[in-house]
């Protein structure tokens, strides 16, 4: 079974968003990755697990539209590859398994897959962060 785990999207001004999430929803700060280009904050309140990525893409020149603003869905599972063959079987066309990497170590394995609506959603194998 596929727990729900964290929804991302694109912000223009990281500060302004860390704000409006602070006061509106009292999602407050439960981690954050900067790269090279792009940082990761993840917001959460003490009400549950699930959690908001906010991406910042550091070379965003204009604000996103709502068409390119909308990033994913994310949930956790115990076997990506596992569930990505289910997924194949079924029709479903999931993308490969990758793998991202943080200072040599491991920070995710996953994949996509896209909703009739065209929506994506990705699939995390459980580990670290991501439980």
């Amino acid at each position: 079974m596929a727990k729900a785990i964290h929804s991302m999207i694109r912000v223009f001004d990281l500060d302004r968003s860390l704000s409006f999430y602070q006061q509106a929803l009292d999602l407050n700060i439960a981690d954050r990755l900067d790269f090279d280009g792009f940082t990761l904050v993840y917001l959460r309140n003490d009400e549950n697990d699930f959690e908001l990525e906010l991406t910042h893409n550091h070379s965003q020149t204009e604000p996103y539209t709502h068409g390119s603003g909308y990033g994913h869905l994310a949930v956790c599972v115990d076997d990506v590859a596992a569930t990505q063959e289910k997924l194949t079987k079924l029709g479903f066309q999931p993308a490969e398994v990758k793998e991202f990497h943080r200072d040599n170590q491991l920070l995710a394995r996953f994949f996509f897959v896209t909703d009739p609506d065209g929506y994506k959603i990705e699939f995390l194998e459980k580990h670290g962060r991501y439980q």
